[in-house]
């Protein structure tokens, strides 16, 4: 197994290569000497975003300002570090709260962390799994939150009816009978 550890990191962030409605999504970490690049789906930028946020709205709702405010982390819109080659697909992602530290723990898999429950399990099946773990303090898991919420936001629109996207030349809706908009 290898494990690539940012306890803290200097940059993590997500982001995107390639127009709207053919982006590659990905998370990227940095201490400065070393640099991790794991591609991930839409989704699971957006649901870590939410649950990044819900995790501090519970938790450390004082420490966690919003970037740009006192307290808060500076806001982050440089694109990802390149050039870049995707170091492997995230299958598994999982979040923590270090307690003691007050600090918030991400995880990055390339495989499902309950099918191997030992290390001996991995080297058997001749698998080289991959984990990022990222540690952030409060005000830059919130940046890193905002940062991710936004990066989401910024691709095609919904259609209205469906909630699908919405290319440029209209989409064949499904709650339109097909009847392409």
């Amino acid at each position: 197994m290898t494990l690539h550890e940012f306890d803290p990191a200097l940059r993590f962030v997500a982001g995107t290569v390639g127009p709207a409605g053919q982006r590659a999504f990905y998370l990227q970490a940095t201490d400065g000497s070393q640099l991790v690049t794991v591609g991930v789906e839409k989704q699971q930028v957006e649901i870590l975003a939410d649950r990044v946020n819900d995790v501090l709205d519970q938790l450390a709702p004082a420490e966690a300002a919003e970037p740009g405010q006192p307290g808060g982390a500076a806001e982050d819109s440089e694109p990802l570090i390149t050039p870049f080659d995707e170091d492997w697909r995230v299958q598994t992602l999982a979040l923590s709260w270090d307690d003691d530290r007050h600090l918030i723990v991400i995880e990055c898999h390339d495989h499902d962390p309950d099918d191997f429950p030992d290390d001996d399990a991995g080297a058997a099946t001749g698998l080289d799994r991959n984990t990022l773990r990222v540690t952030l303090a409060p005000p830059d898991a919130r940046a890193f939150a905002r940062r991710s919420t936004a990066l989401v936001a910024a691709g095609r629109p919904p259609c209205p009816f469906c909630g699908g996207p919405l290319d440029a030349g209209g989409h064949i809706c499904p709650r339109a009978n097909g009847y392409k908009r």
